[in-house]
């Protein structure tokens, strides 16, 4: 390194390095880009990231569920484990897994080849929405963290609560689950009997069929529910922008311009949002209301006695579905219903300005009689009393109007394909899977 300096008549010092330190520097980034793993390093985010930021735990889930593509031979590795997994070792477990006629209770590998198509059917649904996240999107601007350099200092700090927020969501319905799980094949695998051809049957291949089983759950779980739980953590981003939005709305000497411009961009945001999950949403309803109804025409066309020995596996599979399920929904309806209340919050503001306007306007007609009736009162005196408000402007009421008919006509949430994620679909989802339950259990009653 070469350091030259030059003093001035000022005795002022100019420090100069050469290019060899820059080179070294970076030469030696480079080295610890290469120790570093491949879902760290940021070029895998595809904008600017560290290897210790806010998103570390995200990557590593990544890197442990074996979705890294960020090069050729992570996605090779990343198609094999999602083939032999979801698809493979379920086939081997249907085909090669009987009951012994021994068995004290009735045949459980029916409701066990059961789950097993919903199970693959929405683990193939996330992982091809996650194929088509990491191609377009990084995962900073898949969670819209680019943006918040442009939020304020309450939204930063809410949204990394939820990030640490987003894998209680996780754990809180994998880990219960998981253990279920574990209960449940053991008692499976005590009971049922694994014969390949050419091997012969014993506790050895009992047990490599126990965690091939109990593997191929837990990929298929923890990737449905990871896409879940992305797509709630952007719509709690959403809704601390709102809070936000609701905080400029504060006073009646708010900026009309500024709110008009921040509502754009999380309109924008939710849209994007919008585009960007409706195929899973729209998917996983499909398969979770199939399999729904399947379970239970399965249920009602057995007449043996249900028990945790051979039900155990729908059970398990219903609970973490609808929990997905309703992650997202519930999530998608409380953000559409902050955007629907923002009118109310705009109209409110807009009356509460529009009186103190009013009331100002009332207070200089009163000061001026009073000084036209008080002699010796010069204009020079009536300053102090009219002071400049940007409320009394005229076109600030128009402004405001304007502002209230443009959130009256752009008040939604989450949408699918035009259709509001709010409450009402809700209930009107709910509607329809209860009568589908109602009819089926007609038809039920008036063939027996």
């Amino acid at each position: 390194m070469d350091l030259s300096t030059t003093t001035s008549d000022n005795h002022s010092i100019d420090i100069s390095f050469t290019d060899h330190h820059q080179n070294n520097v970076s030469s030696a980034d480079q080295a610890n880009n290469v120790s570093v793993p491949l879902l760290l390093q940021p070029s895998y985010a595809r904008s600017k990231s560290l290897q210790h930021d806010e998103l570390q735990n995200f990557r590593i889930s990544l890197k442990w569920c074996a979705l890294d593509h960020s090069s050729c031979m992570g996605k090779f590795l990343s198609y094999l484990t999602f083939l032999f997994l979801t698809f493979f070792v379920p086939i081997l477990s249907s085909l090669f897994i009987t009951v012994p006629s021994s068995a004290p209770d009735d045949d459980p590998v029916s409701f066990n080849k059961l789950v097993q198509i919903p199970e693959s059917g929405l683990a193939l649904i996330a992982f091809v929405t996650l194929l088509r996240f990491f191609r377009k999107y990084g995962l900073r601007q898949l969670l819209f963290l680019d943006g918040l350099q442009d939020d304020s200092v309450f939204v930063r700090r809410g949204y990394s609560r939820d990030l640490d927020r987003g894998f209680r969501y996780l754990a809180c319905i994998l880990l219960p689950s998981f253990f279920v799980e574990i209960a449940h094949k053991i008692i499976f695998f005590s009971t049922v009997s694994v014969s390949f051809p050419g091997i012969s049957p014993g506790i050895p291949l009992h047990s490599i069929m126990f965690a091939l089983v109990l593997a191929s759950w837990v990929y298929r779980t923890g990737i449905f529910l990871l896409v879940c739980v992305l797509f709630r953590l952007t719509c709690e981003l959403q809704i601390l922008r709102f809070e936000g939005l609701h905080k400029l709305f504060e006073g009646c000497e708010s900026d009309a311009g500024v709110i008009f411009r921040e509502h754009v961009r999380i309109k924008k945001q939710l849209s994007v949002t919008s585009h960007r999950y409706r195929f899973f949403i729209v998917a996983s309803l499909v398969t979770i209301t199939v399999s729904q109804m399947g379970a239970l025409l399965l249920i009602l066309a057995y007449e043996t006695n249900k028990s945790f020995f051979n039900s155990g596996d729908l059970l398990i599979c219903s609970v973490v579905q609808l929990s997905g399920f309703f992650l997202c929904i519930l999530g998608a309806a409380r953000i559409t219903h902050r955007a629907q209340g923002i009118v109310a919050i705009a109209t409110r503001w807009h009356m509460i300005a529009t009186s103190a306007t009013a009331r100002s306007d009332q207070g200089k007609c009163q000061a001026d009689e009073t000084l036209a009736c008080e002699p010796g009162r010069g204009d020079s005196n009536s300053l102090d009393i009219f002071v400049s408000n940007p409320s009394q402007d005229p076109t600030s009421f128009q402004t405001r109007q304007a502002l209230l008919a443009y959130l009256q006509h752009n008040n939604g949430g989450i949408t699918l394909f035009g259709f509001a994620l709010d409450r009402g679909l809700l209930h009107t989802l709910f509607a329809f899977e209860f009568s589908l339950v109602l009819w089926v259990l007609s038809k039920v009653v008036v063939l027996s």
